[in-house]
């Protein structure tokens, strides 16, 4: 095994900076802790929201809500997971120290500019977002390239169009185009879906395996294969709409239909008493509900765009927590299965996603009230997760070892 680091250079940088998870994972986590709230706020008693008018008229709040939520917290995690992941998977060092630093602070600076209370120019933002995920598209090209891992390449065009795509939602913002950024916001949706189905397809029966101590569930070359083709189809279809509404229908009920096969398999009975594992099958379970309740619905918009939160939260949201949970102890030496008690939080977030999508749909005239009940849930959920972990996150490997 080839060393990747140098103890000696490792320890003088400053464990947050030691490995992507670390400020990606809490710094996503804190964002999302706080910015439900703010969205609350904001919409229903801005006369107490720390957003006044001008800030809403510079960026306009249905625009802001949807991209933060996508590009700053799920594009966080995601990147952190994917930037400590192929130093794994290829051996070769990956984003640490002075670089790392410099990743993170651009995505900081395009978030904390989109909340300034006067008006800027909007290419400031994008150019901190197209900084931070084009040294993420980089790093990742760059580690795969020197093992010529290339079934992992993938990621790295993955993380390309989203730098292209977040550079078009900038332009539907200053265009004051939001058919376009509507599109974009279903389009990365799908896009995380589609990331979803590549690594939840690893991962999840993977660990279930390990743990349950039965043998893995080898994946159906046919599934995988399908379940690819039509991810990727409905990513085009979000963005572009090139094809009739039938054939979208077709695509999200064939698509879910093949995802609860497939989960199936995994093994998501012999998971209930271990909350590292249920909570990742749960996530996933969302991910086919969702496509069929968008497929069933889809000449219905008001139910439509409440089940695509069934989907952001449901399963995104709920993936995103179990995932960060898991990881961080296992980068950081500790017991995976023997870290902080997340039962509430893997709670939180299913009970947040059926307030959120659900509840509008069987009693519309109470939506403010099921969208708040949504809101603390949420909240809950990563407040509990930036108690637990940010020691963890801020302090070296308990085994002394680099990461």
């Amino acid at each position: 095994m080839l060393n990747i680091d140098d103890p000696a250079e490792t320890e003088k940088t400053a464990a947050i900076w030691r490995l992507a998870f670390r400020p990606f994972f809490l710094g996503g986590a804190a964002l999302a802790m706080l910015y439900i709230p703010l969205w609350l706020m904001g919409w229903y008693i801005p006369e107490y929201s720390l957003f006044n008018s001008q800030f809403w008229s510079n960026v306009l709040p249905l625009w802001w809500h949807p991209h933060e939520l996508l590009f700053g917290f799920a594009m966080a995690i995601v990147c952190g997971f994917l930037l400590t992941a192929v130093q794994t998977w290829t051996n070769q060092p990956s984003l640490k120290g002075p670089m790392l630093a410099l990743t993170f602070t651009s995505w900081f600076l395009a978030r904390l500019l989109l909340l300034l209370p006067f008006d800027i120019p909007l290419f400031l933002p994008a150019f901190f977002d197209s900084v931070f995920l084009g040294i993420a598209a980089f790093t990742m090209w760059r580690n795969v390239y020197r093992v010529k891992q290339w079934q992992n390449i993938g990621f790295s065009i993955m993380l390309t169009v989203a730098l292209v795509v977040n550079l078009v939602s900038y332009y539907a913002l200053q265009e004051r185009n939001f058919i376009l950024a509507n599109q974009i916001w279903q389009g990365m949706l799908f896009w995380l879906a589609l990331l979803i189905t590549i690594v939840g397809g690893r991962v999840i029966p993977f660990f279930t395996a390990m743990r349950v101590k039965l043998p893995k569930a080898e994946p159906i070359f046919a599934i995988e294969k399908s379940l690819l083709v039509l991810m990727i189809a409905l990513v085009i279809q979000a963005i572009f709409k090139i094809f009739p509404i039938a054939v979208e229908q077709v695509l999200l009920l064939s698509a879910g239909v093949l995802h609860l096969v497939r989960i199936s398999r995994w093994l998501p009975h012999k998971t209930v008493k271990e909350p590292m594992l249920w909570s990742l099958h749960l996530s996933y379970l969302s991910l086919p509900i969702s496509l069929l309740g968008l497929g069933w619905f889809i000449n219905d918009e008001f139910a439509y765009r409440s089940l695509l939160h069934l989907f952001a939260i449901g399963c995104l949201a709920s993936l995103c927590l179990s995932m960060i949970s898991r990881v961080s102890l296992g980068h950081t030496s500790r017991n995976i299965y023997q870290g902080p008690n997340m039962v509430l939080a893997f709670a939180c977030l299913p009970i947040a996603a059926l307030f959120r999508a659900v509840m509008p749909l069987l009693m519309p005239a109470n939506t403010q009230v099921w969208l708040w009940i949504a809101g603390g849930f949420w909240f809950t959920a990563f407040a509990l997760f930036v108690w637990h972990y940010s020691p963890i996150l801020s302090r070296p490997r308990i085994d002394g070892r680099p990461g």
